[in-house]
């Protein structure tokens, strides 16, 4: 079978490899869909955390059961997709139910190969039944249940505003789940074309350059004086993080949705006074991957939308690097696999 592996920084190379073999609590499945993330992005340029080389990415998938040797109710033929986040199921974290950031955790494409490859072996606990959602949608649901699990974490109440820092992918799953919630949404970056999507594309009450001069003088304007009650930042980039703590209106809740290398700095005295929250947001998990789901099926969110680019398999290596170009205005390219 064919595999796309990424050898070093910048660099693609197609390979040849074995057909995985079937082990006891496992599934094999036919990549379908493969969804393009920062993650993958961020590798390539090589500037992701907890990462090594050479590593087959690609963890936004959608497939076919071929084999299955689990417990639950799967069969060869059943379209599915994974939540790529391999716990082990005996740590403190999964105990708690929170297998999203467990101890020893796996991430297919990121700490094990992923799906750019015709199979792929995975945990049979890790599979989702398609609920009545297509390839496409279906390889969309992880990146928008980081959004959900974020948004879920704030515990955003209606009518409160929100301002996401970073209008790239996992950022408007955050504004989306945010305004189901009832937020008012307020969309900060520095590319105009993704601001003028955040707007046209799916109705985001606010937008702001970064680039402005006046960005904390616009966030009082919109928010009467009270600035926002919730940030979260989905850029991963270490100014923009520092720099939206004086953002937070006091008493408000700043959550890290991206992940970057360095140390994040802020002025204590001005956390401390708005008796303001910290947190991060680590993947998702399996509720909600079903509550995006379902949000998907009621007519809530609009997968369609995100999918700006499209090819095939074995077109990705000489395309990658221009997906990178924000001149491109890629939102979310999609991978097909015959």
């Amino acid at each position: 079978m064919k595999i796309l592996q990424c050898t070093i920084p910048g660099k693609f190379e197609y390979k040849n490899a074995d057909y995985p073999q079937l082990l006891e609590g496992t599934a094999i499945i036919r990549i379908r869909r493969i969804g393009i993330c920062g993650t993958d992005l961020h590798a390539f340029q090589g500037s992701q955390p907890f990462f090594d080389y050479p590593r087959i990415l690609g963890h936004e998938l959608a497939g076919d059961v071929v084999e299955y040797n689990g417990d639950g109710d799967f069969k060869p033929g059943d379209i599915v997709t994974i939540i790529p986040y391999f716990n082990c199921g005996k740590c403190i974290a999964c105990r708690s139910g929170k297998t999203n950031c467990c101890a020893k955790l796996k991430v297919s494409g990121v700490h094990i190969d992923g799906g750019m490859t015709e199979y792929l072996r995975v945990p049979a606990y890790s599979l989702v039944h398609n609920g009545g959602l297509s390839y496409d949608e279906l390889a969309l649901v992880e990146p928008l249940s980081i959004g959900a699990h974020g948004v879920r974490r704030t515990q955003v109440k209606a009518g409160e505003f929100i301002l996401v820092v970073g209008a790239g992918p996992i950022g408007l799953g955050c504004m989306e789940f945010a305004r189901i919630q009832g937020g008012k949404v307020i969309a900060l970056d520095v590319n105009e074309q993704r601001l003028d999507f955040c707007q046209k594309s799916l109705g985001v009450d606010y937008i702001i350059n970064a680039r402005s001069n006046d960005v904390f003088e616009q966030l009082e304007k919109i928010t009467n004086g009270d600035m926002p009650t919730v940030i979260m930042d989905a850029t991963g980039n270490l100014t923009a993080i520092n720099n939206a703590f004086r953002f937070l209106a006091h008493g408000g809740r700043y959550i890290l949705v991206g992940l970057q290398k360095g140390d994040i700095s802020f002025s204590h005295p001005e956390f401390h006074k708005r008796e303001a929250t910290l947190m991060s947001s680590r993947n998702a998990t399996r509720a909600d991957f079903e509550y995006v789901m379902d949000c998907m099926r009621k007519g809530l969110i609009k997968p369609e939308t995100y999918i700006t680019h499209r090819t095939h398999f074995d077109r990705i290596k000489s395309q990658f690097e221009s997906w990178l170009d924000p001149a491109n205005g890629t939102i979310k390219a999609i991978v097909e696999v015959d």
